[in-house]
């Protein structure tokens, strides 16, 4: 069996595979580069074949999303490990060695990401994973070098390898096996945090989530939803309550869900002064639907749904500590509550 394999996952995306692919195929031999494509209506797949030859494809006759394409692609494939990786990002030259390397020596490890910097932005890290992902209690998402927008430039401050809570999905080591046991990617999710729920059950499932810092890629990021967008406010507010729904614990969720919710009817008020009405319509729009399924939710909830000290859950309030406290960078945060 082939140790790794490197998939992407296209829908017409010509564009992107014109600009990133040939970094792709050129720093990831002697591994497997696979085109996922998802029912296009481009000449994108055409293109692929025509002009790398060495990449392998998996035609899809329609688009399965972002979540379902991964889902019926990985058990066509045979490797050990997969790299989850978007159309939109660069590689580097060893990209692969340090993550193959990491997995390899830790078995406990079952997905992993390297460092992600903006492309646009070379010496800045990127609002999709940075340096490494976490979450607070309240279950909203932060990383190592990016606290809600604010984005720090790397200056090699977060050049270890650790624990982190979830890898990104722009650029996603998995060891396929575990992949396809724990159910993969979330379709109900459609998109944003599918990874941080595939990461939460991971960790309940007795395993660990890391980074590999040595290994750098650059991505372009916002080719799904545009942020002005209401739907990506929409899915933002409901797929972060859907996560508490499914992973966490029935003592915590007790508490924290209704104060979730209590604290999403304060971003309402915010994000429509901020962004217009439509965003706050949104929000409300996530807790009906949160409501609507419930049922649906909560049958998915993992049977191991713990709350284990390793995990690398930040015990307190990013909320507070960045809109209250001014901590806008990671480093600034209390440790002592990152267990």
């Amino acid at each position: 069996m082939e140790k790794l394999s490197v998939v992407l996952l296209n829908y017409n995306g010509r564009a992107h595979l014109e600009t990133f692919l040939p970094s792709v195929v050129a720093h990831s031999q002697p591994h497997t580069v696979y085109l996922v494509d998802n029912g296009s209506t481009d000449d994108s797949l055409q293109w692929v074949k025509a002009n790398f030859p060495s990449v392998k494809t998996i035609a899809f006759s329609q688009n399965h999303g972002f979540c379902g394409g991964y889902n019926k692609a990985l058990p066509l494939i045979e490797s050990e490990y997969v790299v989850l990786l978007n159309t939109d990002v660069e590689v580097t030259k060893g990209w692969i060695h340090a993550p193959l390397q990491l997995l390899e020596q830790n078995r406990t490890i079952k997905a992993l990401q390297p460092k992600i910097l903006d492309y646009k932005k070379k010496d800045t890290f990127e609002y999709a994973g940075a340096a490494g992902g976490y979450i607070d209690w309240m279950g909203y998402p932060f990383c190592r070098g990016r606290i809600f927008e604010t984005l720090e430039k790397d200056n090699g401050q977060y050049n270890t390898n650790t624990p982190i809570f979830w890898a990104s999905g722009s650029c996603l080591f998995v060891h396929r096996k575990t992949y396809l046991k724990l159910g993969g990617l979330d379709e109900d999710f459609f998109a944003h945090m599918e990874e941080i729920d595939l990461c939460w059950r991971i960790w309940n499932a007795g395993f660990q989530v890391s980074v590999a810092t040595e290994s750098i890629v650059f991505h372009l990021g916002g080719g799904t939803l545009d942020k002005s967008k209401p739907k990506k406010t929409y899915l933002n507010f409901r797929n972060g309550l859907s996560l508490l729904i499914k992973n966490e614990t029935i003592g915590h969720l007790l508490w924290k869900f209704p104060l979730r919710l209590a604290l999403d009817w304060v971003a309402v008020f915010k994000f429509s002064v901020q962004s217009g009405p439509q965003h706050g319509l949104a929000i409300l729009h996530a807790h009906l639907s949160t409501f609507w399924y419930m049922r649906r939710t909560w049958a998915k909830r993992s049977k191991k749904s713990q709350s284990l000290p390793n995990i690398p859950i930040y015990r307190g309030f990013i909320t507070w500590q960045y809109f209250v406290k001014g901590r806008k960078v990671f480093a600034n945060l209390n440790r002592k509550n990152l267990s």
